[in-house]
C-alpha cells in the first residue's frame, strides 16, 4: 500500500514540461543501470496524493512505512521489501517483485492479475524520488513521494509541492506520513540480526 498499487487503468504521460519553471527540477527519462542503482536500497515513504477518494483515504491509514528495493539487473526486476505502519500494528510484506520497464522509464507490479504500471520520476536530488499515477486522468491521478530519509528537508519538500501543482492537484490534497508513528524499527532490527547470524554461520561453514 504504500507505492499504492491499487491504482488501475494508468494514461501516463512524463511530467517534465520544459515551458513550465515549477516543473523544471523533474526528470522523465529512461531507465538505465544507473538509475537502478540511485533507488536501491532503503527508501521511506513520506507523502502522496491522490485524485479518487478510495485510494486517497487508503492512503491516510498509513501512519509510517518504509522498503527496501533490491534490483537485480539481468532479469529486471526488483525486490519489494516493506513495512508499513497501519493503525497499532507494522505489516511486514517481503515477497513482491516490480518489473522494470527500461524505455518507459516505468515499473509494474502484477496485482491480481493486472499489471499496474508507474512512472519512475528522478530529480536532480538523488535522495529523493516519485512515482506518477494516471496523470492524464483527472479522477485517478496520483503523486507519491519518497526519500533516503525519514524525514525530509524543507527544499525537498518544495520539489514534491512544485510537483503536485505542476500535475494540477492541491496541496490540501497530500497526506503525509509521520515517522514518530512507526511500529516496524524493532522488527527490521530483529530481521537485521537474523541475517548477520547467517552470514555469520555460513563464513563459519566456509
Amino acid at each position: 500500500m504504500a507505492l499504492s498499487w491499487v491504482l488501475a487503468a494508468l494514461s501516463l504521460l512524463p511530467l517534465l514540461d520544459a515551458q513550465s519553471p515549477v516543473c523544471a527540477n523533474l526528470t522523465a527519462m529512461p531507465i538505465t543501470n544507473a538509475t537502478l542503482e540511485q533507488i536501491s536500497g532503503k527508501w521511506f515513504y513520506i507523502a502522496s496524493a491522490f485524485r479518487k477518494p478510495d485510494f486517497n483515504q487508503s492512503s491516510r491509514t498509513i501512519h509510517s512505512a518504509f522498503f527496501y528495493f533490491a534490483v537485480n539487473h539481468r532479469d529486471d526486476t526488483i525486490l519489494l521489501t516493506e513495512y508499513l505502519t497501519i493503525g497499532n500494528q507494522c505489516i511486514y510484506n517481503s515477497s513482491s517483485y516490480l518489473k522494470v520497464q527500461r524505455k518507459n522509464g516505468t515499473v509494474s507490479k502484477n496485482e491480481s492479475g493486472t499489471e499496474v504500471f508507474a512512472h519512475l520520476l528522478l530529480t536532480k536530488d538523488p535522495k529523493i524520488f516519485m512515482l506518477a499515477f494516471s496523470l492524464k486522468d483527472e479522477q485517478n491521478k496520483g503523486l507519491s513521494f519518497y526519500a533516503d530519509k525519514p524525514e525530509v528537508t524543507e527544499e525537498q519538500m518544495r520539489v514534491f509541492h512544485e510537483a503536485i501543482r505542476c500535475i494540477g492537484m492541491e496541496k490540501s490534497e497530500i497526506s503525509y506520513t509521520d515517522a514518530k508513528k512507526d511500529l516496524c524499527g524493532p522488527l527490521e532490527k530483529e530481521h537485521k540480526e537474523e541475517r548477520l547470524k547467517e552470514r555469520e554461520g555460513d563464513t563459519a561453514l566456509g
